[in-house]
């Protein structure tokens, strides 16, 4: 008999080739795409295996396979902006919800409470407990959203309109909690990053930007999907979980330091960012590379099983291009453990870490754990902060469409052409 996790891991495999390689063959096909053919096909949900309407590259830029400054490089060798304005709108999405949370981490931290709080409701309730089995599990018998959950659960990815489909009948027709379906979308989707994941979610359920929620309406899930799917029986309102104010926005720390050229360290990647190399300072050497394949024991990342089995194939695609470069010893390493990364900067003489910084989330909160632990033997971590994201996340302060008029000035200042004042 097929053990279905199995089946799952060689579905997500086949849909997303755990290599770099694999991610830039995916964006050389997409790139004539990109443009007025994205803008007006990318809401079409078609289904599984037919979707050559969007890009595909979520799970590579998520782990920075792919960095979104040489995925927006490639689409803007090939289009103007203005032409590939909507698909350069979606890769900033995401780096807008990163600045966002970025200067609130406590509403990071708030959803884990919240989480925690309903996982602890479904052991006291069985009726909730079957309720969002059912959900998960694909079993409630309505049309389209039954297929989302068992797409998302075989392949690790969903369509962007049909997770925001899904979201709104997880919250207003079957009237889960948000945070439990948030949780199910960072259990499965090989993109989730707590950003997105948890403010898209905190959006579609009207507690994100105060008022506002999203409504699945059949008629749109007919459209898009080609009449594949017309559920009915939807709820025809879609009214705020609760009221509330998001915190206002405390700009973010500046970047670290740079470290010592005089004297080398080790590189530590992470699944926050696999690309990271390139960001060492000129003239610092670096004797060995460490990758790290999971978070630390006390803030535990990826959380599920397909993602992390996602994130250790990369990190050993990752190890093998850079061994086969020379330049550095590379070690692939179970976990953010100080043990390990104590005895590893022993054996190259070094005190000092570099690491790519890694955004609110898990790892972050485990990079500053490990800081500690490591205090304590002399060796130092320094996290390096990509210039992208130095540029952009102080910007997020408001609104995305607030944030959305900087675009041509962040395009310009990453040194991918010349801001275009009609490209608003």
């Amino acid at each position: 008999m097929t053990n279905p996790e199995e089946s799952a891991s060689d579905q997500h495999a086949a849909l997303f080739p755990p290599t770099r390689a694999a991610a830039l063959a995916r964006l050389e096909a997409f790139v004539t795409k990109a443009g007025r053919h994205y803008a007006a096909e990318r809401n079409r949900d078609p289904g599984p295996g037919l979707r050559g309407n969007v890009s595909m590259l979520s799970p590579y830029i998520r782990h920075r396979v792919l960095t979104e400054r040489e995925v927006l490089e490639a689409v803007l060798e090939r289009h103007s902006p203005r032409a590939a304005e909507k698909f350069i709108q979606e890769v900033f999405w995401r780096t807008y919800w990163k600045g966002w949370l970025q200067m609130r981490p406590q509403v990071w931290r708030a959803f884990l409470r919240e989480r925690d709080a309903e996982r602890e409701r479904i052991e006291r309730s069985s009726g909730l407990r079957q309720a969002v089995a059912a959900a998960e599990e694909g079993r409630t018998g309505i049309d389209g959203f039954d297929a989302w959950a068992r797409e998302l659960v075989q392949t690790g990815y969903l369509h962007n309109h049909a997770r925001m489909w899904f979201a709104s009948i997880w919250i207003f027709t079957l009237r889960l909690p948000w945070s439990l379906g948030a949780d199910f979308f960072l259990r499965h989707l090989l993109d989730a990053d707590p950003a997105s994941n948890t403010l898209g979610w905190r959006w579609v359920a009207g507690i994100q930007t105060p008022g506002k929620t999203y409504l699945a309406r059949a008629d749109n899930i007919a459209r898009y999907t080609g009449d594949r799917h017309r559920p009915t029986g939807l709820s025809a309102e879609a009214r705020p979980v609760r009221d509330e104010t998001p915190p206002p926005p405390k700009p973010p720390a500046p970047p670290q330091g740079r470290p010592p050229s005089d004297r080398p360290a080790l590189l530590l990647l992470h699944g926050d960012d696999l690309d990271g190399y390139e960001l060492v300072p000129p003239g610092v050497e670096t004797p060995l590379v460490a990758i790290a394949v999971s978070g630390h024991r006390n803030h535990p990342w990826p959380f599920g099983g397909q993602a992390a089995r996602f994130v250790e194939a990369l990190a050993s695609d990752t190890a093998d291009r850079l061994s086969r470069g020379g330049q550095a010893r590379v070690q692939v390493i179970a976990a953010l453990e100080a043990d390990t990364l104590g005895r590893h900067c022993a054996a190259a003489g070094v005190r000092s870490i570099l690491t790519p910084e890694a955004p609110v989330g898990p790892l972050a909160e485990g990079l500053q754990v490990l800081a500690r632990e490591l205090e304590g033997d002399g060796i130092e971590i320094l996290q390096m902060r990509r210039p992208w994201d130095d540029l952009a996340w102080p910007l997020a302060t408001h609104g995305f469409f607030r944030f959305k008029n900087r675009i041509p000035e962040l395009i310009a200042r990453n040194g991918l052409g010349t801001e275009d004042p009609d490209f608003r």
